[in-house]
């Protein structure tokens, strides 16, 4: 079905600004269309400064973006030889190039994920000034206008799902970043067959979900995809692991952290709350994100376990040992965990978090094992590691003696490297005590 042109058009096209595009309309070749979600982003008014640009094209896309990438500077990557599929990296645009698949453009179209994405705007008679619409007019084979109008995600058949299922967790994390529903056809679909998504391979499940976590309902959007019950095939369970509930787009803000802070805890912690270090490791996610998601689980599983006198979590409710092991296991991430506090505890926590020099939240030996060595005479292995592991405990719980304000850097090093040496002389002299209390018997 083609729209005439009229205002939706110019709107579009303005929103798009061709004058600002590294290639120009005129530059691809005739029967070229812009689809997916750059004409849906600029119909919804949400488009993006420099939006990702999907191009149809109608004949071979790889040789066409080459030529492109030789011609303006950019760099072709083809990401399907078989499909003529591939990208031109331009000027720090990314612009995807794919042969028009089947007949036609309609017949490309109507083999897509959902009607939304299956609006198409040919290029043929733009022109660089985006105050003009010239001869443009939408092609929507598949009703995707009136879906867009009425906020619903609908896909096109079920067929078109299948042909790669990983667009079942697609249309969730879709609806959720778009704030659509999803039709009530659609998520029978979705829930029918989740059981397909363990035939895609592992990363490109997990690109979705670290997308569906960084949405700002993605604690909603990934409670949907556990009631659909995409991510019990990946070692989920049904109900988060840790409340999701309390990781809306305010959290962040309410317990302390920066625009920027919250950019990467608040999805880290989404993803934490359901998925382990195992499930992460099916979904070929690197060794850390495994580690940082599994130390998350684990500390908060333990503060659950010994709530604070208010019946929230509490940091302070930990004794000394495992305080220290989670300031030294979580110095890079304790603001994902302060997510699931009280607010005004996570804010306190914040502010000492951000200070570099706090002695708890930064956890550090006073001294280094070669020094401790030359002073003490101490031999390296598994006692100098216990030393060493003392001597922090003592420095973050500020048992070590302090220095007055107006000392100098360098009296404060001394003194706080004296205090090191009396202390760890101690701890040694207890342990000397301790061995020949308990001699050894052969």
């Amino acid at each position: 079905m083609a729209c005439e042109p009229g205002r939706q058009v110019w709107e579009l096209w303005r929103a798009l600004a061709p004058e600002r595009w590294p290639v120009a309309p005129a530059q691809f070749p005739e029967g070229t269309a812009l689809v997916g979600g750059a004409v849906r982003d600029g119909l919804l008014g949400r488009l993006a400064a420099q939006p990702d640009l999907d191009l149809v094209v109608p004949d071979d896309a790889i040789v066409l973006a080459r030529r492109l990438g030789r011609q303006f500077g950019g760099t072709c990557v083809v990401l399907d030889q078989e499909r003529s599929i591939a990208r031109l990296v331009l000027k720090g645009w990314t612009i995807d190039l794919a042969r028009c698949a089947g007949n036609d453009l309609t017949d490309d179209l109507t083999r897509r994920d959902f009607t939304t994405n299956a609006i198409a705007l040919p290029l043929g008679g733009a022109t660089l000034d985006s105050s003009e619409a010239a001869d443009l007019q939408l092609i929507d084979p598949c009703g995707g206008l009136q879906d867009l109008a009425a906020r619903r995600l609908v896909a096109i058949s079920e067929a078109n799902l299948l042909d790669d299922p990983l667009r079942l967790l697609r249309g969730v994390r879709l609806a959720c970043e778009l704030e659509f529903t999803i039709a009530s056809a659609t998520w029978e679909l979705i829930g029918r067959h989740r059981q397909r998504i363990t035939a895609v391979a592992g990363e490109r499940v997990l690109a979705e979900l670290e997308r569906l976590a960084a949405s700002a309902q993605g604690h909603r959007g990934l409670g949907q995809a556990l009631e659909a019950g995409l991510l019990q095939p990946w070692g989920a369970v049904d109900g988060a692991w840790a409340p999701l509930e309390p990781l809306g787009p305010e959290r962040p803000e309410a317990c302390g952290l920066t625009p920027a802070e919250a950019a990467w805890a608040l999805p880290l912690a989404r993803l934490a709350a359901v998925l382990d270090g195992r499930s992460l490791e099916g979904l070929r996610a690197s060794r850390r994100l495994q580690l940082r998601c599994q130390r998350l689980r684990q500390w908060h599983h333990r503060l659950r376990q010994t709530p604070g006198a208010a019946g929230g979590l509490a940091l302070e409710t930990l004794a000394e040992t495992e305080r220290l092991a989670l300031q030294r296991q979580l110095e890079e991430d304790l603001p994902a965990l302060l997510l699931q506090l009280d607010p005004e505890a996570a804010q306190l926590a914040m502010g000492r978090w951000r200070d570099g020099e706090d002695r708890l939240f930064h956890p550090r030996p006073p001294l280094g094992g070669s020094r401790l060595q030359q002073l003490l005479g101490i031999s390296p292995g598994p006692r100098l590691g216990q030393l060493i592991d003392h001597l922090t405990a003592e420095r973050a719980f500020g048992r070590l003696v302090g220095t007055a304000a107006t000392d100098t850097a360098e009296s404060a090093d001394r003194s706080l490297a004296e205090a090191a040496v009396a202390a760890a002389q101690a701890w040694l002299g207890r342990q000397g005590e301790a061995t020949e209390a308990n001699p050894r018997r052969d």
